[in-house]
């Protein structure tokens, strides 16, 4: 079955980095179009940014654009989002989503278990 499993959360000061991971397993990881969403305490979903099945494009939301990066590795099944400059706002849950460009899919496989992201001094 489909699974995603992000890694690499934690606490971090503000203007820290970090990078999560999200493995892929139980489909062809290379055909898919990718993405990370972000539930902040108060606020539903938001898509933050996508990449194309074979990485030949990437886009993000304008609040995070020029600090995060979303990037993948269609050998290890691996989908990477390497954040910096990081603030408060940002503090949230981060999911690994299945979904196109500014989808956020529907509660089910395509999510990650998520992984929480704390920003503070």
């Amino acid at each position: 079955q489909v699974q995603l499993v992000e890694s690499g959360g934690g606490l971090v000061q503000p203007g820290g980095s970090l990078t999560l991971s999200c493995a892929a397993s139980g489909f062809t990881f290379r055909s898919y179009d990718m993405g990370w969403v972000r539930q902040v305490p108060g606020k539903g979903p938001e898509w933050i940014a996508g990449i194309g099945s074979a990485g030949t494009w990437t886009d993000y939301i304008d609040d995070v654009k020029g600090r995060f990066t979303i990037s993948r590795d269609n050998w290890g099944d691996i989908l990477y989002l390497q954040m910096a400059s990081l603030k408060p706002e940002d503090t949230g849950v981060y999911y690994c989503v299945r979904a196109l460009r500014h989808v956020i899919p529907k509660p089910g496989e395509d999510w990650g278990q998520g992984t929480q992201v704390t920003v503070s001094p």
